[in-house]
């Protein structure tokens, strides 16, 4: 093959490269539910709901979704009630359903009908099967949206008007006609400073810790600081039961500066904690006694670490500014009250690692990277996902192309 067919052949190939490396980069199936809508102001009033209410973060966060977006006219409606964010909160969780319904599907529904989770049932808020939406074919090419324990009260069946925007089984966001509502979603909603802290923990699986903070008496603090602002981290009981001889070691004081470390005087929602790493202060902070933690992110873990132990957060129990409270899988030990953890030992040479540096020249140039070395840069790479995997494909496509066209000019 001679120079000149070598040139045609690369810049056919070209075309087909370029694509797969867009694809590549795009592989992660990150979506942002907030810059979709952005793009269409008609719906403004729903997206900046979305976003107050936290839900914007719940659709992000799930890979497997279907939004549900209605018009400002339809919103206006909606606040016309002037119900409490967390009723809102309530209503608009009927309209993200925990499945994809693409245009195509929702016209080609098997039997005519079908029955989907939203997330107001997903979350626990909704009682029995009151968080399940209809999905019904109707004649005339029309397909309508009902909740299942939908009374009718007058309301308008909902129906599809058109796709937003579709990246195929992972999210899709259409607009219907009307809001969707029912009687349980629309019942009252206590907000974050009218619930009981401590109750609220008990009943999700915090009930050792919770109990603590009432026997001591920090409830009251707890409680005190939620208008302003409160994030709480909470230990599931099973990580206390090792932990409480030294509790009982612990004078008055310490019990009660261990309890208040556990919680922050601002609202932090999960999104937050991961943009915002770094030295966090605390309820039990006071003057030079700074009793801080580190908050820290590891893939998509959010970690905490207070020099003397690293927790991590394995779950939400309530997010809904001013509040935001979730469960640790380890109790937070302040440096103030308990000595920080020794680094560990380096470890030492084997017997082979010895003799292969024995027969190494001493004036031998210096060792590349360990295989430790390498194994941590392949955990980095790994971590950043498709975007890193995509560009580097698009550059290594690239790149070939210009050497070969360079050698053979």
């Amino acid at each position: 093959m001679d120079a000149m067919q070598l040139r045609i052949l690369i810049f056919c190939l070209l075309p087909l490269l370029l694509p797969l490396s867009s694809s590549a980069a795009s592989s992660d199936g990150a979506h942002n539910i907030t810059r979709i809508l952005a793009k269409h102001p008609e719906f403004s009033t729903f997206n900046h709901y979305l976003s107050t209410t936290h839900l914007a973060a719940e659709i992000n966060r799930r890979r497997t979704i279907t939004v549900c977006a209605v018009d400002n006219a339809a919103m206006n409606e909606l606040l016309a009630k002037h119900y409490s964010l967390p009723t809102i909160k309530n209503i608009l969780s009927l309209h993200i359903f925990a499945d994809y319904f693409g245009a195509k599907k929702l016209h080609q529904i098997t039997k005519g009908s079908t029955t989907t989770s939203s997330l107001f049932q997903a979350t626990g808020e909704a009682a029995g099967t009151s968080g399940y939406v209809n999905i019904t074919d109707i004649k005339g090419g029309k397909v309508g949206f009902s909740p299942v324990d939908n009374d009718g009260g007058g309301r308008p069946m909902a129906t599809y008007v058109k796709s937003i925007e579709e990246q195929a089984y992972v999210i899709s966001v259409i607009q219907i006609s009307h809001i969707l509502s029912s009687p349980e979603a629309e019942a009252p909603t206590a907000g974050p400073s009218d619930l009981n802290v401590t109750s609220l923990m008990a009943k999700q699986g915090c009930k050792a810790f919770s109990d603590l903070i009432t026997a001591q008496g920090a409830d009251e603090t707890f409680q005190q600081s939620v208008e302003g602002g409160l994030t709480i981290f909470c230990p599931s009981d099973e990580s206390l039961d090792s932990f409480m001889p030294r509790y009982k070691n612990l004078t008055a004081d310490g019990k009660t500066s261990l309890l208040l470390y556990h919680g922050i005087p601002v609202y932090n929602s999960l999104g937050m904690l991961r943009s915002s790493n770094g030295l966090m202060n605390t309820l039990a902070t006071e003057g030079a006694k700074k009793f801080d933690f580190t908050v820290q992110n590891d893939g998509d873990d959010v970690k905490l670490e207070t020099k003397v132990v690293t927790a991590t957060i394995e779950g939400t129990l309530i997010d809904e500014d001013p509040l935001a409270v979730y469960k640790i899988d380890k109790v937070l030990l302040p440096k103030e009250l308990f000595k920080a953890a020794p680094p560990a030992p380096a470890p030492k040479p084997s017997k082979s690692a010895k003799s292969k540096a024995k027969s190494q020249d001493d004036d031998a140039d210096s060792p590349g990277p360990s295989a430790d070395d390498e194994a941590v840069a392949d955990e980095e790479s790994n971590s950043n996902g498709g975007r890193a995997l995509g560009g580097g494909f698009a550059a290594v496509c690239v790149s070939l192309v210009v050497g070969i066209l360079a050698c053979i000019s």
